[in-house]
């Protein structure tokens, strides 16, 4: 049966809501004190041994056991035979832990291994546009073309190869009205790079366009300078049906780190000032920087008694890699310990006894350090986590002290101004409000080039394609590609599996060099709504676990700029987190209280019936590029179908301003055909599928958008009715149905509806409208608000009227 025109905009107005979240555990072990930090684990310039690994535990108790060992968890969790699949980031010495406590470790999905093979592919791409880039392109003319179809309407189509093949070269035709007319009369449209088998073909109209008057020429400019003018052929082919839309996309062909992400959307907004500009957020974050360190001793066994380390005073960027630090052993016998600073280069004289033998101990060097007012003023120094550093310390040669950050010149190492693209015709507050954010946790590279990809498809269709101007003229998007900047960056060239910002809140007895990848905080457990200062579970205050949730709620400038962003621009309405992986579409409530699993507020029914109404809608548009499903096991509340996430960004967006938000975990498994199985994907996965989870990702958030705008414009009333479900001589039960998500009030005591009356709600987790019981003959009272806030038959429930329903439920006889 059709649905009517009225039906399929309720549909689509029943779409949306929100949750945003990622989530996790951590790494190591269960004892929050100081614990030596495994060979494997420790920092260095090779990524060591660290892997994405499988396990497999008997049931959801065992996953509760592995958070609370400060398991490092992806976003992942599967049913299988024998129990639940969870994917955990672990060191050989943490897997065997693992093992030797009984767990059942497996196979690896991705390790180091991956990560360098995906740099080595990022370099090539990025060598490959920076050679495009030194020079303007040449475009090569391969057809101009316009054609009549049906009707007689006139066509143009345009087919160009520029000699730059990265997808961030755009193309850009315009054409005149026919003879002696304006060279662009005709129109303009951005052309779409056509690929085949990934290798780049050339640029053309993704349909040809339609146009009034048969043009003569054509002009095509490049974004990298080039430009030509050709003349335009009458066609002389078969006649086509027009297309429906001409529509392009795929913007993206590598991952990109922050400071990419954010010069493309400055690009954007330059390139579209009528329907973008840059949102700087108040909050500069810590900054890609670290102050410079050495330790000396090797921190193992008896050995970590002799032990200390030193860090410098000013970031390394900022003179602290400039810092030298020597222990010397006196020529002469007898010696007292002292402390001598020439420039930045610091040398400690051990003390000797009246042999000769060196007697400094790691405690004694560390407090000479401290105690000597020039030499502080450039570092300071501590024992080996808390040991009492009784140990006699050896001599070593001057070392240079160094922060160990690898990212090129080209990464600023200063307090990181971050940037949200605000897209929309009109940005004055008018319009419902979307916010979509990417990248709060900084392993999870598709995200921000989902981010990116969206914000490109929108302002590169908005003047041919008329359901982008739909969406652009009607809400207030803000687009925010990386939601922690510093952590992604140290993802990017440090430790791929960073997961947190990069501000070090440890104290001293967790400051050495060896702890540098379990330092910062999850962004994405700093929020002020069921966070683990409120006893909700799924974040920690261990400062090295990577759930870490900061030292207070809203601690971290990356939240604080999400709060202001959404407190700032109260039009927000809906939001959408994207994270990755595992293939999740999930709302609020996110998290719970691990005693009798507490849950925070569930929504009411017709919230939540508009969450899952919007899926459908949302879902379509994901599994339109290439079938992607996300599983109805994957669909939900966070807390139904993933775990608990103290203190999420979803979370305090919904509970604190009623912003509908959703949570994506892209990177659904990918079904193998030979082997007829599913197979995970991986935060990180070769950028050939990262492109393609990004490409219907984007699909997604641009649903996402479709569903504010019916949002915005749904002026139509619900209807309700009531049915009656059961019936016997001693009661009678029934329920309520809405044409569209609702909220039903009713009263049964003959009373006028109200607000305040009694609410219809859920029978159960994913059960569907509770049923309603009475023992007698009951005139039951109703109306029904939808969630834009039409009221049925337009009632005013705080007025006088008698326009609402009525219906007498009775006890006895025939149903």
């Amino acid at each position: 049966m059709r649905s009517s025109p009225r039906r399929t905009r309720r549909y689509a107005a029943a779409l949306a809501l929100p949750l945003a979240l990622t989530l996790n555990a951590l790494p190591v072990l269960a004892d929050p004190s100081p614990q030596p930090v495994p060979p494997d684990r420790a920092s260095s310039t090779a990524q060591d041994g660290v892997a994405l690994l499988r396990v497999v535990v008997p049931d959801q108790a065992a996953v509760d056991r592995l958070v609370t060992l400060g398991v490092d968890l992806a976003e992942y969790t599967k049913p299988v035979d024998g129990g639940i699949e969870v994917h955990a980031v672990l060191s050989p010495g943490e897997a065997q832990s693992l093992r030797d406590q009984g767990f059942d470790v497996r196979d690896a999905i991705s390790d180091q291994g991956d990560y360098a093979a995906n740099i080595a592919e990022r370099r090539q791409a990025l060598a490959s546009a920076a050679a495009d880039a030194a020079e303007t392109d040449t475009l090569t003319p391969l057809r101009a073309e316009w054609f009549t179809s049906l009707d007689d309407q006139r066509f143009l189509s345009v087919e160009v190869k520029s000699s730059a093949t990265d997808a961030q070269t755009v193309l850009t035709a315009t054409w005149d009205s026919g003879p002696r007319t304006a060279s662009d009369s005709g129109g303009t449209a951005t052309m779409s790079r056509f690929t085949d088998a990934g290798q780049y073909m050339y640029h053309r109209f993704s349909a040809p366009i339609p146009v009034t008057q048969a043009p003569t020429k054509v002009t095509v400019t490049s974004s990298r300078g080039g430009s030509i003018t050709v003349p335009v052929k009458k066609w002389l082919g078969e006649k086509r049906k027009p297309p429906s839309k001409h529509y392009i996309s795929d913007f993206v062909d590598h991952y990109m780190d922050p400071t990419e992400v954010t010069g493309r959307i400055t690009a954007l907004a330059r390139q579209f000032p009528k329907v973008a500009e840059i949102v700087d957020l108040p909050y500069k974050t810590n900054g890609y920087r670290r102050a410079a360190q050495a330790q000396f001793g090797t921190g193992t066994g008896a050995a970590a008694a002799s032990t200390f380390f030193a860090s410098s005073r000013a970031y390394g960027s900022e003179g602290g890699n400039d810092v030298s630090l020597a222990l010397v052993k006196p020529g002469a016998a007898g010696t007292p310990l002292s402390v001598a600073v020439t420039g930045k280069n610091v040398t400690v004289t051990l003390a000797t006894d009246a042999s000769g033998t060196i007697g400094s101990t790691a405690a004694q060097v560390v407090a000479a350090l401290n105690g000597d007012a020039a030499a502080s003023a450039l570092l300071t120094a501590a024992t080996y986590r808390g040991n009492a550093g009784n140990g006699v310390v050896a001599e070593a040669p001057a070392t240079r002290l160094t922060d160990g950050l690898l990212a090129p010149a080209t990464v600023s190492r200063q307090p990181y101004q971050m940037k949200a693209l605000r897209i929309g015709k009109h940005r004055d507050g008018s319009k419902v409000g979307v916010f979509l954010y990417c990248q709060e946790h900084a392993r999870e590279w598709v995200t921000p080039v989902t981010c990116v990809e969206t914000a490109e498809r929108l302002l590169r269709n908005y003047a041919q394609d008329a359901a982008t101007r739909k969406i652009v003229d009607n809400l207030d998007i803000f687009v925010l590609p990386t939601a922690n900047p510093d952590g992604a960056h140290y993802s990017m060239y440090d430790y791929n599996m960073q997961r947190r910002n990069m501000t070090n809140h440890c104290p001293v007895t967790n400051g050495d060099p060896g702890r540098r990848n379990s330092w910062g905080v999850d962004l994405n457990r700093n929020f002020t709504v069921g966070s683990v200062f409120d006893g909700y579970n799924g974040a920690t205050t261990t400062c090295t676990n990577d759930t870490f949730a900061g030292p207070s709620e809203l601690s971290e400038p990356e939240t604080r700029n999400q709060v202001w962003l959404v407190d700032t621009f109260r039009n927000i309405r809906f939001a959408m987190n994207t994270h990755s992986y595992g293939g999740y579409f999930m709302w609020p409530p996110g998290a719970y209280k691990t005693a009798g699993r507490e849950t925070l507020p569930r929504a009411d029914f017709g919230t939540e019936s508009f969450f899952w109404n919007a899926s459908s809608h949302i879902l379509s548009a994901v599994q339109g590029r290439r079938g992607t499903a996300i599983w109805p096991g994957r669909t939900g509340p966070v807390v139904d179908v993933l775990y608990s996430a103290a203190g999420n960004s979803a979370d305090e967006h919904w509970y604190n301003r009623g912003i509908i938000g959703w949570d994506f975990e892209v990177g659904a498994d990918v079904y193998d055909q030979a082997t007829k199985q599913y197979r995970a994907v991986g935060f990180q996965p070769p950028f050939e599928e990262g492109h393609e989870e990004a490409m219907e990702f984007a699909a997604g958030q641009i649903a996402i958008l479709e569903v504010a705008r019916a949002f915005a414009e749904d002026h139509d009333q619900p209807d309700s009715r009531l049915t009656v479900t059961a019936k016997d001589a001693a009661s009678a039960t029934f329920t309520f149905t809405t044409d569209e998500p609702a909220n039903v009030y009713y009263t049964l005591d003959g009373s006028r509806p109200t607000l305040s009356s009694p609410k219809l709600a859920a029978s159960g987790m994913r059960e569907g409208a509770q049923k309603i019981t009475v023992t007698g003959t009951t005139e039951v009272h109703w109306f029904a608000v939808d969630i834009a806030g039409n009221v049925e038959k337009n009632y005013k429930p705080d007025g006088n009227g008698k326009n609402y329903n009525k219906e007498t439920v009775k006890v006895g006889g025939k149903r």
